[in-house]
Parts: structure tokens; sequence; C-alpha cells
């Protein structure tokens, strides 16, 4: 994984999590871990790493890509486009991906190598057919809320720590709107792993760092 010039540093301390911060686990699903349909190098690596910090957090919720056959962000959906071409929509330059995490698949469920019993809320993004979301705030037309900020304004919670898949897409999208949500938001970096197409991940991490979301290592919270 590249790391966005100058910007954001990784702090060198050691972070006690709060019994009121909470882990935001993006997208650990089949068909983003190695042999899936959007397969992320290395993606299963965060596996147990994100394991070993659920433990430290009283609080987890997970993100799910969960998409109907026919959307419209698949490249099988537009004859004469292939996977990771653009084509404009309303809201927007739209990347076009292969068929991935389609409803009721077994590509888009959850690992179940993920041990995280305490996990109190999923939320599902995607599953309206015009419109992708990367975000577990909000979708890609930037105006449909996923209802994740209020859930968590409700349980009146503080740092959010994200990590999962993929960092230049659904985990920088879900940070960098969880700042603009209000949320003091931290990207743990080595509990991500990115697709990194053209650039993607430098210019990803210059926009979290744009948006005021800061970046550690996992051992500033295991030790």
């Amino acid at each position: 994984m590249g790391a966005a010039p100058g910007s954001v540093g990784v702090t060198p301390v050691t972070i006690s999590i709060s019994p009121r911060d909470v882990l935001v686990v993006v997208d650990v699903q089949y068909d983003f871990l190695p042999g899936g349909h959007l397969a992320v190098a290395n993606g299963d690596e965060v596996v147990p790493l994100i394991n070993a910090l659920a433990r430290k957090f009283a609080n987890v919720v997970f993100t799910q890509d969960w998409h109907p056959a026919n959307h419209i962000s698949f490249a099988s959906q537009h004859a004469t486009k292939a996977p990771f071409e653009t084509i404009e929509l309303d809201y927007g330059t739209q990347v076009l991906w292969p068929d991935h995490c389609v409803w009721n698949s077994h590509g888009a469920e959850l690992s179940r190598d993920l041990d995280i019993p305490h996990g109190q809320l999923i939320i599902r993004k995607g599953y309206n057919r015009a419109i992708d979301s990367y975000s577990g705030f909000q979708e890609a037309d930037r105006e449909t809320q996923t209802g994740l900020a209020g859930y968590l304004n409700e349980r009146d919670i503080g740092r959010l720590y994200v990590v999962g898949l993929a960092t230049d897409y659904c985990v920088g999208w879900t940070a960098i709107d969880g700042a603009a949500s209000g949320f003091d938001v931290t990207v743990i970096e080595d509990a991500t792993r990115a697709i990194d197409n053209d650039g993607s991940l430098d210019k990803a991490w210059a926009a979290m760092a744009e948006a005021g979301v800061t970046r550690i290592m996992s051992r500033q919270i295991l030790g």
C-alpha cells in the first residue's frame, strides 16, 4: 500500500480506546477476498487483525455491499463497456465493476472468519439499482442517507475507527463522510487493503487528509 505524500502522518503514540468509541468494519465480504469477483489483493490478511482490534471495542458496526443482479455499476449491464471503465450518470462519474456482492449470494456474505460476536449493526448499501454506494453514510448521489449517522448519534458514540475493504473506495468514502457528519474519524491503515486502480490509493489518502481523517497503525491500539 502506498502512502499519501505529506498530509496525514502516523501518530507514534499509544491510543486508549474509550467505551464510547466504535470500530466500523467495512465490506469484509467474500467477493472482496481472494477468489471473489472483485478481490482486493491480500484482503484476507485484514481479518485476524480486525478480530484482534474488535476485542478492544465495546461497539462494532459493519457495512455490507448489497446489490441487485442488474445494478447500474456492473459493467455487464452496459453492452459496450468493460470493468473499470467509467460512465456518466446523473450523480457524476461512475466506475464500472465486475458483478459483485449480489444480494443473497455467497459473495455478498460477510466473512465467516470474522470473530466479532458483539457486533451490533449491519448497514447494507448499494441496494438501490440506480445508485452506487461506497460510503457507509450516504449513497453516491450524495443525498440518500443510510441511517448510520443517526444511529451513531443516538448511541452518543465517541470516535470512529474504520477498517476493512477497500481503502481507496468504501473505507475512504466512509471515513470522509463520517468526518463530514461531525465524527472524529481514524483509519487504521494496516487493517485495510486497497484496489489501487490508476493512483486511486494516493488520491484517497489525500482526500481523507483534507477531510480531517486521522491515520494510524494497529500497533498503536494493540500495543
